[in-house]
Formats: C-alpha cells, sequence, structure tokens
C-alpha cells in the first residue's frame, strides 16, 4: 500500500507539472478546500511546522530547529516536522513528526502560527492564514530555469510570503522576477543550511573523514549530477552518466576516491557499480560533511556548484547533455562562459583536466567566477532568520 501510494503521488506531480488545466482545475479545489476547512481550526501561537527538501529532515529548516529548539526563549513552543517516512527517522529534540502531505499534515499547517521550509509547505496551493508567519529559505541557486520562467505554469505567486532568504543579487533579481517574491520579503542572509561552509576548519575535515571511513592519503572527488525529469510519466526519474568507471579507476585511484552523490529526487541510478574507488554517499544525509571533505566537485547544473563555492575549491562542469538540458529545462546561465573551466562534455575531458590542473589556480577561478556572484552572502543565516521570524 506505501509503494502504491508513493507511486500515485509521484504521478500526480508529475501531471501537476505538466498539465496546466489539470493543475488549475486541482489548484482551485484544494484551496478552496483548505481555506474553509482553516476557519474551523484555531491557530497556536507557538507551533512552528518545519518542512524540508523532499519532504526529509535535512537542508535549512533542520539547520534553523536544531539552532532553536534547546534555547530557552522557545521553551514553550511546539516544533512539527512534516517528513516522508516519519516511523524511520530520528530527530533530536521535542519535535512531534507527522507524514508529509496527508490530512494530519495539512491540518497542522492551519494550526501552526509559524511555517519553515525551503520548499513549499502549501504544496502549490494558497491557503496560508493572514496572522501566519511563513519563512522560506529556498534550497540553493538557480542555475536552471524556475518558477515563472521554466515554461508550463506562469502563475508562480510568492507574494504572501513574508520572509524569503537570498545569496546574492543574482538570486534576488530571479525570486522577485520569477516567484513575484515582495522586495520586502527578502533576506540578504543566505543559506542558513550553508553558514558552517563559512567555518570550517582543518580539523573538522579530518574528523568527518574518519567518520565516513574516508582514506587520508588520498584526495576527494565529489560527483554530485542534478536530476533529470522523469521519461516515464512520473513513475521514475533515473539518470545514466556516460562514465566507464574503470577507466577513471585506472587513471586516478593512486591519487583519489570518487563519492558519488546524486540529487534527492533522482530514483534510480544506472550503469555504476560501486567498489573501493567509487563509493556511494547518496543515502548519507549531511551533503554539507561531502563537501567539506571533497577537494573537487564534479556537477553539472545543480545548485550545488554553488554552495560548493563557499570552500572556494576547483569546480568541473561535467554538462555531457548540455544541449539538450538547456532546451527542454531551460537555463539562466552560459555555462560555457559562467563556469571556472566551462563546459567539459566528456569523460575523458574531466579525467585529464582533474590530471593536469593547477590547484591554486582553480580554486581562485573559483571565488572570482563563481562564489563572487552567486553566494557572496551568508554566514551568519541561522540567527539572521530567526531574529527576523520571532522578533516581537
Amino acid at each position: 500500500m506505501e509503494n502504491q501510494m508513493h507511486g500515485f503521488r509521484a504521478r500526480l506531480d508529475y501531471w501537476l507539472k505538466h498539465n496546466y488545466v489539470f493543475y488549475k482545475l486541482f489548484n482551485v479545489a484544494a484551496s478552496t478546500f483548505m481555506k474553509v476547512w482553516g476557519w474551523f481550526i484555531p491557530m497556536d501561537e507557538k507551533m512552528i511546522i518545519f518542512s524540508g527538501h523532499t519532504r526529509k529532515y535535512n537542508d535549512s529548516p533542520r539547520t534553523i530547529y536544531e539552532y532553536m529548539y534547546d534555547k530557552p526563549q522557545f521553551k514553550d513552543y511546539k516544533f512539527v516536522w512534516a517528513l516522508e517516512d516519519p516511523d524511520n527517522v530520528d530527530i533530536p529534540g521535542p519535535a512531534i513528526k507527522v507524514k508529509a502531505d496527508t490530512l494530519a499534515y495539512f491540518k497542522l499547517t492551519l494550526k501552526a502560527k509559524y511555517w519553515i521550509t525551503c520548499v513549499n509547505i502549501e504544496r502549490s496551493l494558497h491557503y496560508k492564514k493572514k496572522n501566519c508567519i511563513y519563512l522560506n529559505t529556498w534550497h540553493g541557486v538557480a542555475f536552471n530555469c524556475i518558477g515563472n520562467a521554466a515554461g508550463g505554469r506562469k502563475d508562480y505567486d510568492f507574494s504572501h510570503i513574508d520572509l524569503f532568504c537570498y545569496e546574492s543579487d543574482y538570486q534576488k533579481t530571479i525570486f522577485k522576477r520569477d516567484f513575484n517574491v515582495r522586495e520586502e520579503a527578502l533576506i540578504p542572509s543566505g543559506l542558513p543550511r550553508n553558514d558552517g561552509l563559512y567555518h570550517v576548519t582543518n580539523n573538522e575535515i579530518i574528523a568527518i573523514k574518519k567518520k565516513l571511513g574516508l582514506p587520508m592519503n588520498k584526495k576527494i572527488l565529489l560527483y554530485a549530477p542534478t536530476w533529470r525529469d522523469s521519461y516515464d510519466k512520473g513513475a521514475s526519474y533515473a539518470i545514466k552518466p556516460p562514465m566507464d568507471l574503470k577507466k577513471w579507476k585506472e587513471k586516478l585511484k593512486d591519487n583519489y576516491v570518487l563519492l558519488f552523490r546524486t540529487h534527492a529526487y533522482t530514483t534510480k541510478l544506472l550503469g555504476v557499480e560501486f567498489d573501493d574507488f567509487c563509493l556511494d554517499y547518496t543515502s548519507y544525509p549531511i551533503i554539507n560533511d561531502l563537501f567539506k571533505v571533497a577537494d573537487i566537485l564534479i556537477s553539472d547544473y545543480s545548485a550545488c556548484i554553488a554552495d560548493y563555492s563557499i570552500l572556494e575549491r576547483p569546480v568541473i562542469c561535467f554538462a555531457y547533455d548540455y544541449d539538450d538540458y538547456k532546451s527542454t529545462r531551460g537555463l539562466y546561465i552560459d555555462f560555457a562562459k559562467e563556469m571556472p573551466n566551462g563546459i567539459l562534455d566528456t569523460e575523458d575531458k574531466v579525467i585529464n583536466h582533474i590530471l593536469t590542473l593547477d590547484y591554486q589556480t582553480e580554486c581562485e577561478k573559483t571565488r572570482d567566477l563563481v562564489k563572487n556572484k552567486f553566494t557572496y552572502l551568508g554566514g551568519h543565516a541561522t540567527e539572521m532568520c530567526v531574529e527576523k521570524m520571532f522578533k516581537n
């Protein structure tokens, strides 16, 4: 039954994204129902509901929750976490867990005075009460088109959100234009989840490597591609990178290990076998730990490029399907011009670049071409968000 429900929701999500008429009918009906239901549910002035990326215990809401829950000023508050699989997630502190997108979840959203998310508490509906305070941290710098720039729907409207984080003027412009976020709602804070990347130490890196069982005598490559849209109407979201990992191992094993981290929306990874050189860290819950230990990031169009740039380490854009992705998904930037070394579209180019790069020069490229444009705001976002949200 659980798998059937998950499959149904995946297909529903797909149709909502790809069929505008169906989306509008569903949205109007469901939003109206929620508003009427809300008349009968009194607001709890000291209830906070959190929702992470892909309905997991993660991202900036997790950072904010772990900052708040044991502070004296919040001892009387009720914390609620919306989760995909609440029975199998351990959360520190006093949080109440609820299964996301159930009637119990939606009832609690109507009851909670405070909403904290990096996605969309209302699941694209519109029923927020007037006195509810809504913080949306979002979940990274957008390189691919989002909101009203992404095609299909043109009615994204986040004007009802009270507080919205951004990391640079580049991102601020996109949020105002393509999500209709109000100027006065925008906070120049960076992302709470990235605060730790501004303050990482060598001792911390060593401790994480020991925890993950990674070698101290080799450099760490982190491969973190973004997701690709479904080709079977939402039944699965698979990715098959064009990589001959035997070749990678032969060329790089003496000095490197390769960590794989696929996007959270990816449901299948094809054509990859893991061993002592190529290691699977897709399910590891704290991606910042992987950023901190990685000497080089290999990605494509993912926001993780911007996150990782905070560390000012080399970035490789392995964009093997650039033309296809650009035409179907849409991109805000020209990766050939904006990335530190442009586009590397074959594995041979990537491997050769790793073997010949000048590390310090590549670090400077990341700082100057990525961090200074996309992620120059940050480091104390958690405190800023909590102060603004609970200023009274």
